[in-house]
């Protein structure tokens, strides 16, 4: 895989099956180089054959009404300030009319249980910003009076709400407002009776500087809010088919990092069910979709967890006993069930398959759309430390020669490498490199001691995370006698970039780096990034404002950068707000005075997500610089 071949493939998401039991429709997405895009379809597989349902070039999110009539989607136009709307189609096909015209878009659209409503979460200007052009948006300060005013890949959040409506798929009405108030409420899912709606959304006092939101329901006709639970990281909110409400998350968020569990909500209190499991059930990347419980009649339900790598789906009955269902080396990243449970749709990816929709039948799956490129399939092994195993994916370029070695180093930490589609693992291992991944502790997948094993832990000079990371390479040297060591790289984003800086620090056999949008200062990550008023407390315990600025300088590797020798390519995003670019900035600066060689590469109007969901030309230009500079200090070393 080139990086001109990004173009090439296409990815599958959001299985959504028609009452009938036979009908899929889902996304397709492919980038588009030329028009520097992505293009979303809506497909149909009919029970004999997959095609494309709608024209694009931004439609997504596919609900199909209860009684089978219509489809409800997102419909996006092609313009770089094109915002996604609701549009509604018959569902033998045709012409889609979109129904709303919300300034800001449309987030979801989630039909009512009779299928004569929509519940949409419309974005719109607050008021001191609403009758202003587009100029005087531009020109006019921003008076701040809370934090958390923006947020990475969403940008300004001050100046905007978003609410929760009730819309009529018929179009022709104004949208009726059922929850008001500067807020950002997001989740939104009917209650079986259609007589409520719940969501989530941040609305206490300390909201944007303490984490969290609570799921709170409001009857449909209209009325008063109440809070199903306290304020916690929750990640999605669902009703059970007797109007039992639950929710995915950590209901106390001090103990984050830790295992996304599912909830029930009972009288104020978040319940956990099937906690035995100690694993996530929501994935923050790959994102899942439909995300949560998919409820069946009698009250069990079918759910997707996050494993060791995998995402696989598991059945939770009503008294929480739970049962495998599928699985294997893969990520199931969507799935959409019969009532009964006995037979779903879903969609997959694995190492050598960008994506595919399938069906399951209760006994054996089928595959409903094809993949045939030659991609390349890693080998996975595991490394013992401490009495812990570590898994571990190489991937081998074609031949017998001695290639470089390339870590490449996960974000998160809280998330996880493993047995799903990776454009960059591709993309290196093609160009000649001996890729190796792992998931250190810190990531997420093997439960709540794995995931908290890096708490408190990075004020340390080597870190248990920094080890495991170092002891996969050591066992990838001895195991696959073509990696040579005496040419190695390593890279990484985020959490990645953070840890590549740290390893530099302490472990100077690297002949190239290449550190990315990563947080390398806790001291100005705290005032700067749009979580860093909670992030920094979460793995260092007791952090305060008033004591613990030694805490913060020690746990960064901006402390230790210089004792970096290894040559380094700080690639960074200038609308990154999650590690803003001050981030790049004082890395750089530091290596530059101590004589380093270093270059930083910046990309315009980009945020933290732009290795994966960045502009098509900006992403395939990443790879072209990151190829090159790897080149430059690993294929003209003597072995």
């Amino acid at each position: 895989m080139l990086p001109d071949d990004l173009a090439a493939y296409s990815t599958v998401s959001d299985p959504n099956l028609h009452p009938d039991g036979v009908r899929i429709a889902f996304v397709v997405t492919r980038m588009d180089l030329g028009e520097d895009r992505y293009e979303r379809r809506l497909w149909l597989w009919d029970g004999e054959q997959a095609r494309p349902f709608t024209t694009g070039p931004g439609d997504a999110r596919p609900r199909w009404s209860p009684d089978g009539e219509r489809l409800v989607f997102q419909r996006a136009g092609s313009g770089d300030k094109a915002v996604p709307q609701v549009a509604v189609m018959p569902a033998a096909g045709g012409e889609a009319e979109v129904i709303t015209s919300f300034p800001l878009g449309a987030t979801e659209a989630e039909w009512s249980p009779d299928g004569s409503r929509l519940a949409v979460v419309g974005v719109s200007w607050t008021d001191e910003w609403d009758d202003l052009d587009e100029d005087e948006r531009g020109r006019r300060p921003r008076r701040v009076s809370r934090a958390g005013y923006r947020h990475d890949n969403l940008g300004w959040r001050h100046d905007r709400r978003s609410n929760v409506y009730l819309v009529d798929p018929a179009g022709g009405s104004e949208p009726a407002a059922v929850s008001e108030g500067e807020y950002h409420d997001a989740g939104v899912v009917w209650r079986p009776d259609g007589e409520a709606i719940a969501f989530m959304s941040a609305r206490h006092e300390r909201r944007g500087i303490d984490p969290g939101s609570q799921v709170w329901e409001v009857p449909a006709s209209g009325g008063d809010l109440r809070p199903l639970c306290d304020v916690g990281l929750w990640y999605n909110v669902s009703y059970r088919p007797d109007g039992v409400c639950f929710a995915i998350g950590v209901p106390d968020p001090g103990d984050y990092p830790g295992v996304l569990a599912l909830h029930r909500l009972d009288d104020g209190a978040a319940v956990p069910v099937a906690s035995h499991l100690d694993r996530s059930v929501f994935s923050q990347a790959p994102a899942i979709a439909p995300a949560g419980p998919q409820w069946l009649d009698g009250g069990a339900c079918l759910i997707i967890v996050e494993d060791a790598g995998r995402l696989r789906v598991v059945r939770i009955e009503p008294d929480g006993s739970t049962s495998d269902v599928l699985a294997g080396d893969r990520l199931i990243t969507g799935m959409s069930p019969t009532r009964d449970g006995t037979a779903f749709a879903f969609a997959a990816t694995s190492p050598t398959d960008p994506g595919a929709l399938f069906w399951y039948d209760g006994v054996a799956e089928h595959r409903l759309t094809e993949s045939s490129e030659p991609w390349i399939e890693p080998v996975a092994f595991t490394v013992e430390r401490d009495g812990v195993a570590i898994d571990a994916w190489a991937f081998l370029p074609d031949g017998e020669e001695q290639v470089p070695l390339l870590l490449n180093i996960h974000g998160g930490p809280a998330t996880q490498y493993g047995y799903g589609f990776f454009d960059e693992f591709q993309v290196y291992a093609a160009a000649g490199y001996g890729v190796v991944a792992c998931n250190p502790r810190g990531s997420s997948g093997k439960g709540t001691a794995f995931v908290r094993a890096p708490v408190d832990a990075w004020e340390e000079e080597r870190p248990v995370d920094l080890e495991d990371l170092l002891a996969v390479v050591d066992a990838a040297l001895d195991r696959f006698r073509r990696l040579d060591r005496s040419r190695m790289g390593i890279m990484g984003g985020s959490y990645g970039g953070f840890m590549t800086a740290k390893i530099l620090t302490v472990d100077d056999r690297w002949r190239s780096a290449v550190p990315e949008r990563g947080l390398y200062s806790f001291t100005s990550f705290a005032g700067t990034s749009d979580i860093g008023h909670w992030f920094p407390s979460m793995y260092l315990t007791g952090w305060d404002y008033e004591e613990g600025w030694d805490r913060l300088w020690r746990a960064g590797p901006l402390s230790q950068a210089h004792r970096i020798t290894t040559p380094c390519l700080i690639v960074h995003s200038e609308h990154d707000w999650r590690c803003p670019i001050e981030q790049a900035e004082q890395l750089f600066s530091v290596l530059a005075a101590c004589g380093v060689e270093v270059e930083m590469l910046r990309f315009p109007g980009e945020g933290h997500e732009l290795s994966r969901g960045g502009k098509p030309k900006h992403r395939k230009e990443r790879f072209e610089a990151i190829l090159d500079w790897h080149a430059r200090h690993l294929r003209d070393v003597t072995t």
